[in-house]
């Protein structure tokens, strides 16, 4: 009988935990005794396209748990979003190598890949397992309680807006912080976890689940400006008016284009400059800045959350034994159960695949601006342990001697 050969590849944006999937695959695959070959495709589906292949069944266990620790794809990753024929001419590519298991980490587009494939293999009666694995920091595949690379993110974000929101306290006055998240907005959301007392900030949370009204995004500022003195403000990037067009696009007279034809929100800051132009414009306040998250969210190597490393190493593994023992195709999904413990189901590619999942309704206050106490509740367990903590100095005030009150 001859022995199996695995193909794996890392798809979309990099986070911090993505690594742990692929060596969980490696490691897992290595220790079937049917598994003879465990290529790595470099730079994901375009490296199989271009026959761009490492031989990871060389590597050792040691090294390879280096890399398990290091954040980003350490096979290299594309923003390439196949097509038919694109899959088709992937398909020929492990058809010639004799691929019989095929693993594809990444979020929506790598699920839709993956169901291409199987389909392909399918038509042309050729023995191959598709697995999709998930990954990303949007948070935003269906059938999933969460999926890798989010909690991290999640827990660099609740710390950076702790941060934000000491250095406004000490100098008061307005902070915009724009977050990564197109459609879904739980990635800025969870800034809402970095809040201890309640005059912290973030004081107002705008997310893409919620049509953004400029005018009473102002308002809001305003109000809370005066109440606080300051106001601290979340952003996703992804925030639109009600006819569905980003705000981005609304401000700005020239916005680039990414490789799917979407306005480029992240990295350019161009939402946060906006933003705060027209509060300094509109509102008269003078002390406005802001920052936008970028790329610095994805694979931050110092703010890994130690469950989010635990959780992508499992779906890794697990992909690999569903890939021997459940006969069929499909979509590793993360369900959690109990208080905070989790389980791994195979989902059919056809109910991933294509499909975003955005924030519930139960998460989002009524005001639109704040997350609810089920979110924190559903958040917190994923950020992992180890998280710092603030402290105030009480206040003890001594009595005015030229002044007195």
């Amino acid at each position: 009988m001859s022995l199996c050969k695995i193909l794996v590849a890392q798809g979309g944006g990099p986070t911090a935990v993505i690594n742990q999937s692929l060596v969980g695959v490696v490691l897992e695959a290595r220790r079937q005794h049917q598994v003879g070959l465990v290529y790595g495709a470099r730079h994901g589906v375009r490296g199989i396209i271009n026959e761009d292949f490492v031989d990871l069944t060389q590597e050792t266990s040691h090294n390879l748990e280096l890399v398990a620790q290091t954040p980003s794809s350490a096979l290299g990753s594309t923003r390439d979003k196949p097509d038919a024929a694109y899959c088709h001419k992937m398909f020929k590519v492990l058809q010639a190598h004799g691929i019989t298991h095929f693993f594809n980490i990444g979020g929506n587009d790598s699920s839709d890949t993956v169901r291409i494939i199987s389909e392909e293999a399918a038509r042309a009666s050729y023995p191959l397992r598709c697995i999709h694995i998930p990954k990303t920091i949007d948070n935003d595949l269906v059938g999933n309680d969460h999926t890798p690379g989010f909690p991290s993110a999640a827990r660099f974000v609740a710390q950076a807006f702790a941060g934000a929101n000491l250095d406004n306290a000490a100098l008061p006055g307005v902070y915009v912080g724009v977050v990564m998240g197109r459609h879904a907005g739980f990635l800025t959301a969870a800034s809402a976890l970095g809040k201890k007392f309640p005059d912290d900030g973030p004081h107002l949370i705008y997310l893409p689940e919620r049509v953004f009204d400029l005018q009473q995004f102002l308002a809001d500022v305003k109000a809370t400006y005066e109440r606080f003195g300051r106001c601290v403000i979340a952003v996703s990037e992804g925030i639109h008016d009600a006819s569905g067009e980003p705000i981005a696009a609304q401000l700005a007279k020239d916005l680039e284009r990414d490789a799917h034809g979407n306005v480029q929100l992240s990295g350019n800051g161009a939402l946060a400059d906006l933003l705060c132009e027209e509060i300094k414009e509109k509102l008269g306040i003078k002390r406005v800045r802001g920052d936008t998250f970028g790329y610095l969210q994805r694979s931050f190597i110092g703010c890994v959350s130690d469950v989010d490393q635990r959780e992508a190493r499992e779906v890794g593994e697990k992909a690999v034994q569903f890939a021997f023992n459940a006969g069929r195709d499909g979509s590793v999904a993360i369900k959690r159960s109990g208080y905070y413990s989790v389980d791994y189901e195979l989902l059919p590619l056809t109910a991933v695949a294509g499909k975003t999942r955005v924030m519930e309704d139960e998460f989002i206050a009524a005001s639109g601006t704040d997350v609810t106490d089920a979110f924190r509740l559903y958040l917190r367990p994923l950020l992992g342990s180890g998280l710092p903590d603030a402290f105030r100095l009480r206040p003890n005030p001594v009595a005015k001697v030229l002044n007195p009150e």
